[in-house]
């Protein structure tokens, strides 16, 4: 076995993001996915919208659990009652790669 050090330094943390208001008068969400977008927009952090979530990308852990917080917060600014949050990280220590490296690595696979 080959043993490699890793610098703990050097990490690219990427993470999906999920919102979900409950209990809203109707069924389109988007007021409350603008509110979370733009308090994500306020932290400065790396991030990318899609139809099912958003993708953040932090090389700082502090700045990507205060970007969720702020993002969490505020859909009850809004009128939210209540929420369900989800997250998944992927916080890769060995390499400095990031979410457009992760995709185009499959890419080159297909």
């Amino acid at each position: 076995m080959i043993y490699r050090p890793v610098d703990i330094n050097k990490s690219m943390i990427c993470a999906e993001l999920s919102i979900i208001p409950i209990g809203t008068a109707g069924t389109s969400l988007s007021h409350y996915v603008a509110a979370a977008v733009a308090a994500l927009e306020e932290t400065g952090i790396k991030y990318e919208l899609s139809g099912m979530g958003t993708l953040l990308e932090s090389e700082d852990p502090e700045e990507l659990f205060s970007a969720i917080k702020a993002a969490h917060e505020a859909v009850f600014k809004v009128g939210a009652l209540r929420a369900a949050t989800s997250v998944k990280i992927d916080d890769r220590r060995d390499k400095d790669k990031g979410l457009s490296e992760k995709v185009k690595s499959v890419e080159e696979k297909l």
